[in-house]
């Protein structure tokens, strides 16, 4: 992926408000040159940035197990994070965003597995997978021409805790169960044809990923370790960032589509729009707030939502997910669940 000089970077941290924290400080602040980090979270859920928590997670087996929630500024659907699993990001120019994803992006990890022999593959929307199983889901994010790429790897993680912590979506599994969860993923440790443990396989993976560039160990400075902390103590420790208030809503619709699954949840008051939201593992690269916004007294109706969406990059902001598809979740009125002012939740 990476030519010439690729600054290499740890959090020093299992904590994952932490580590997300840190993660968003080099994106950024440190807006030029290439960067790869390695990391991991113990005991954590990390949910998508357009996804709403309590639909996501077990709250009873969460709490049971102590495990963290927070929510990452990428899209996608929700995963489980223990020290069986690390974690990579890229950061870098983003370039032409027709370039970003899984060629620039995913073949360096792909690479990387093969070089252990590991018949590593991508496939899907963002998953890396070894004889069918997944072993890394990806996302990535845009801002201000550059691109954070980061991925889970599986290595020897619990996978009773990845099924058990997290809701099963029906509509992405043909089993309701967790066992569906359980048998799709694998742990890249039971592919190797010669085994190593999670030490060599991190100092591995700090050269391989560079993808043959010079490896720069680098680190944060006082200063900059210190607007981190900040950053986590005003964000990622917050309800507010990882729950979030819901307003109370009028009309409820959730389908799913070969680029994710999207719902959407709207008020309405005298034929206007009042809030809206929508939830989803869609792959968003670029955050919801502003198209959101302009909705706000958007009349409800189909050409009037139809207008203000034309104003934005829609790919940027669900992936996969099609203008026509959002419009259709949002008016398919037919499958919304309409609910009046004293039902509303």
């Amino acid at each position: 992926m990476m030519a010439s000089v690729t600054h290499y970077l740890e959090t020093g941290s299992q904590n994952p408000f932490y580590n997300l924290a840190f993660e968003e400080y080099v994106l950024t602040h440190r807006t030029e040159g290439n960067y790869l980090l390695l990391w991991q979270n113990d005991n954590t859920i990390v949910i998508g940035q357009n996804q709403n928590a309590e639909a996501e997670i077990n709250r009873a087996f969460v709490e049971e197990h102590q495990i963290r929630v927070v929510r990452r500024t990428t899209g996608g659907g929700a995963v489980y994070h223990d020290l069986g699993n690390l974690n990579y990001s890229f950061i870098t120019d983003a370039g032409e965003t027709e370039q970003l994803a899984l060629k620039r992006f995913t073949r360096p990890v792909v690479e990387a597995l093969r070089g252990l022999g590991i018949q590593a593959e991508a496939s899907g929307r963002n998953d890396i997978l070894v004889e069918g199983r997944k072993v890394s889901g990806t996302a990535q994010r845009l801002l201000k021409g550059r691109i954070l790429y980061h991925g889970t790897l599986l290595f020897d993680a619990n996978p009773g805790m990845v099924a058990g912590a997290l809701h099963v979506d029906p509509t992405k599994f043909q089993s309701k169960s967790s066992k569906s969860v359980r048998s799709r993923i694998g742990n890249i440790r039971e592919f190797l044809p010669r085994d190593m443990d999670m030490a060599a396989f991190w100092e591995y993976l700090k050269t391989a990923l560079a993808s043959g560039g010079m490896v720069v160990p680098d680190a944060l400075t006082e200063e900059e370790l210190s607007a981190v902390e900040t950053l986590k103590t005003t964000k990622y420790d917050t309800w507010e960032w990882n729950f979030g208030r819901s307003p109370k809503y009028d009309l409820v619709n959730k389908q799913r589509f070969s680029g994710g699954g999207l719902e959407v949840r709207i008020a309405v008051e005298k034929g206007y729009i009042t809030d809206i939201v929508f939830y989803g593992d869609f792959l968003a690269i670029s955050p919801l707030g502003e198209l959101t916004a302009a909705l706000r007294g958007c009349p409800f109706r189909r050409e009037d939502a139809a207008a203000v969406m034309d104003r934005f990059p829609l790919q940027e902001l669900f992936g996969g997910i099609t203008r026509d598809e959002v419009l259709d979740t949002i008016f398919h009125a037919g499958d919304l669940q309409i609910k009046t002012a004293g039902e509303a939740k």
